[in-house]
């Protein structure tokens, strides 16, 4: 392959020069200020025909749609000896040139001032760019290489962190569109620490820090420490490390407190953005992101669905798989984390009462399964609808209800078959992530009876628990380890209004959720609380000393405005229904040796100490 030199008339100087299919691009930011990119992008040998080139839709690692072409603008096309081309936009995205020579290039604007794993951002610090949310395509031309410049001269000590091919002279390689828009950038005055992994074949590796931050090398430093010891937790569970192409991995985190935040998995990188002013002062606070990315290189990047492949740029992917993909990385970011000693027994217990009050109270896990939980995605995972939806009564997300079902599999191999959902993760791995055999829902059923030798049992998780609604039986699960399950309130009152949006001094309600004496009552979004039992609801206090001073079968008068009209109804308290996960040993009972070793070889370090 040819290196391309020089900026964008060397690339239109190339047109008569070299006989290459790459797609070239250049990007520079001579209005950063304004949150603005110039990119160019010259496509040869552009066969015969209507040519059409569009921006993106969807972006890997996002489950619903966006539309990236609301910041495109001054998009031209021109042939190879400059001349404008007639072009015609069919749709607020695509564009089409009917008549052109062998080569075309596109040139246009892209605004960006959205900080976030999703979407790009410009300014004098640095240009932060989702691949899909920066680059438009010609269509029909996926399989062809990219080549892509970045223009930063004048910026202060800005440098490049990307998961793309380096080629010498700011010029980047991607073999294919697919591989393209999976590569998040950074240009920035960032700093940097980087280690070192050996994987199983004796192949090193090496993995990045890459800090745009407000903080000194010291602290970058002593953070990549910690990032080292939760990446030999994450290494223990699946017993080898991908083979990442180029041999490297990137951390490519944004930290300050004006950012959108978010986290953003990638095949040899994440986009990792947080709201701290630092990372000092924050470490462990940070740290679950990192976790979640990073599971993801084995888990949805290598161990990945078959709705998800290939990736298109043009719809979302509706994906059966989610509760996996997601679900059981969400389990797994935070169960590494208490591993490594960075979160303690009782942090654990308290992330484990979060998805089981979830899984078991809400009704999206009451009515629809995980598989239908995770095709929601499509409308849930940061769409760009604005209408209400009724999501609070038939959605639970896929993270939750996928680590809630981890959980509990893990705790019932531990307990039956004296597995763990370690040796699940493996054995999928093994037989899907490594060869990189895209996977569907028997393939995973399938896998799980080959490990347990129990095909029964393979076939009756799946039927009850990922195709159906039914739940585990948490108490019991947890009680192997030394936990107990349960009510967090007993015998005090509950009418399912959690936090209300006090306007103007008027008690707003939000969304009601089903089953709750709140639903029941009639009360809904958007309806304003005037009294309970008599007494003006004048803040959340108000309401909290009502709720407290009834018991469950209690009976009380509520008055309400809805649009302008006064109303009445009735609403009858029920027990609260919240839980809670506590170590035995807190509950006055005796922790057993038996839940005791069970506790430990599921929540304590998995790394093998060298001798």
């Amino acid at each position: 392959m040819k290196k391309i030199l020089g900026a964008t008339a060397a690339m239109f100087l190339s047109l008569g020069v070299f006989a290459q299919n790459e797609i070239n691009y250049t990007v520079s930011f001579p209005n950063a200020v304004h949150h603005e990119a110039e990119v160019s992008m010259l496509i040869p040998n552009v066969p015969a025909g209507k040519l059409t080139v569009r921006m993106s839709r969807s972006s890997p690692g996002r489950y619903a749609t966006h539309e990236f072409g609301k910041n495109v603008y001054g998009l031209k096309a021109f042939d190879d000896s400059g001349k404008e081309l007639l072009l015609n936009q069919s749709a607020g995205d695509v564009y089409e040139i009917p008549n052109h020579g062998k080569s075309v290039k596109i040139t246009y604007t892209i605004f960006g001032n959205w900080i976030d794993g999703t979407y790009a951002g410009f300014d004098e610090t640095h240009a932060h760019m989702n691949i899909p949310a920066t680059f438009a395509f010609p269509v029909g031309m996926d399989s062809r290489a990219r080549l892509v410049k970045f223009n930063y001269s004048g910026k202060q000590n800005w440098k490049v962190a990307t998961q793309l091919k380096p080629m010498g002279n700011d010029t980047y390689y991607a073999s294919n569109l697919q591989y393209f828009m999976d590569s998040p950038t950074e240009i920035a005055n960032y700093k940097t620490a980087s280690w070192q992994v050996k994987n199983t074949d004796g192949k090193m590796q090496t993995i990045h820090l890459i800090s745009h931050s407000n903080d000194n090398q010291q602290t970058v430093d002593n953070y990549a420490v910690m990032l080292k010891k939760m990446v030999d937790e994450h290494l223990a569970v699946w017993g080898e490390f991908p083979a990442y192409d180029y041999g490297n991995y990137y951390f490519l985190q944004d930290v300050y407190p004006d950012n959108a935040g978010d986290g953003m998995e990638h095949r040899n990188s994440t986009s990792i953005v947080q709201r701290t002013p630092k990372i000092e002062g924050y470490e462990s606070s940070l740290l679950g992101t990192f976790s979640h990315e990073y599971f993801h290189s084995w888990n949805v990047e290598r161990l990945r669905p078959k709705t998800l492949e290939p990736f298109n740029f043009t719809h979302s992917n509706m994906s059966n798989e989610l509760w996996l993909a997601e679900g059981f990385t969400q389990y797994y970011g935070a169960l590494l984390l208490t591993r490594a000693g960075f979160k303690t027994v009782d942090n654990a217990s308290q992330t484990f009462s979060g998805l089981v009050n979830a899984v078991l109270s809400s009704p999206g896990a009451k009515n629809f399964s995980p598989i239908q939980a995770s095709r929601y995605a499509v409308f849930a995972d940061a769409g760009v609808a604005i209408d209400q939806t009724n999501k609070g009564n038939i959605f639970l997300s896929y993270y939750t209800y996928g680590a809630a079902t981890a959980l509990a599999l893990d705790l019932r191999l531990r307990a039956d078959f004296k597995l763990t959902l370690d040796d699940y993760m493996r054995a999928l791995w093994k037989a899907y992530g490594k060869p990189e055999i895209a996977y569907t829902v028997p393939d995973l059923e399938k896998t799980l009876a080959v490990l347990t030798k129990n095909p029964a049992f393979a076939a009756d998780f799946f039927k009850r628990y990922i195709y159906g609604t039914e739940k585990n039986d948490y108490a019991k699960l947890l009680l192997n380890a030394g936990f107990v399950l349960r009510k967090a309130n007993p015998g005090k009152a509950y009418t399912g209004l959690m936090r209300l949006t006090f306007e103007n001094g008027k008690a707003v309600l939000p969304q009601t959720t089903s089953g709750t004496p709140a639903y029941a009552a009639g009360l809904d979004v958007g309806d304003v609380l005037l009294t309970m039992d008599g007494v003006e609801v004048k803040d959340q206090a108000a309401l909290n000393k009502i709720t407290e001073a009834h018991k469950p079968g209690d009976v009380v008068d509520v008055t309400y405005a809805y649009r302008g009209e006064a109303k009445t109804t009735r609403l009858t308290f029920t027990e609260n229904p919240a839980l809670e996960i506590v170590s035995v040993e807190k509950t006055g009972g005796s922790l057993t040796r038996e839940m005791e070793s069970f506790r430990d070889k599921w929540l304590s370090t998995q790394v093998k100490t060298k001798q």
